[in-house]
């Protein structure tokens, strides 16, 4: 199994090579820094497991994760982040991720999340069906940006960063007007009147 290793930081890619290379499935670990190091290399080699953190220096790692799984949809994507799992992991799945993990995670976890996903194409921690089991709850215990749409979430997200409404148009290839349209509805939904107060919700809630 040919296996690529996104992370900005290379002491962690390191880290990761290591621990991958005690794995029977790992024929090839490569490596990238960032969103476009990923698609660049995709472009010209093809790889079964894409270990990808979701904070990246270029791009969310949510969006790399929707353009891997549009152009190359049989490639499984293990998600990898600092942030917890009720914050991102359920966000990740929707968009086709065949795991979430922690950075804080053991070795051994990160070992046996490859080989389930080789063997079953999915990988479900204990902890992470514990949050897809509180998902079920109704509205009213959700938290407010878990009432988001998908799209509206990673607009948020983005203005939350203090991107301009014409760098998200140009990200997501939607006009400034159409972001401009989710921004008051996120505002809406949020109950929040300015940027700031958004970005600082996201910072308390750990979403950034």
């Amino acid at each position: 199994m040919k296996i690529l290793i996104c992370d900005d930081h290379k002491i962690v890619r390191d880290g990761l090579k290591q621990i991958l290379a005690q794995c029977n499935e790992a024929l090839l670990i490569d490596e990238a820094s960032n969103g476009s190091e990923v698609v660049e290399l995709f472009n010209k080699a093809t790889y079964e497991l894409l270990l990808l953190d979701i904070s990246l220096p270029d791009k969310s790692g949510l969006d790399v994760l929707r353009e891997v799984k549009e152009k190359w949809p049989k490639t499984h994507v293990l998600m990898l982040s600092m942030h917890p799992q009720e914050q991102y992991a359920i966000r990740a799945l929707t968009f086709g991720a065949s795991g979430y993990l922690t950075k804080d995670a053991a070795a051994e976890e990160l070992l046996l999340a490859v080989k389930e996903i080789t063997k079953n194409g999915k990988y479900i921690s204990k902890s992470l069906a514990h949050c897809l089991a509180l998902q079920l709850k109704s509205d009213s215990n959700q938290e407010i940006h878990e009432k988001l749409s998908d799209r509206e979430f990673e607009i948020m997200i983005k203005i939350a960063a203090g991107k301009s409404l014409k760098e998200i148009g140009n990200e997501l290839c939607i006009s400034s007007k159409t972001v401009s349209t989710y921004r008051s509805r996120i505002m809406e939904k949020m109950q929040l009147k300015k940027n700031t107060d958004l970005a600082r919700y996201c910072i308390e809630n750990k979403l950034l």
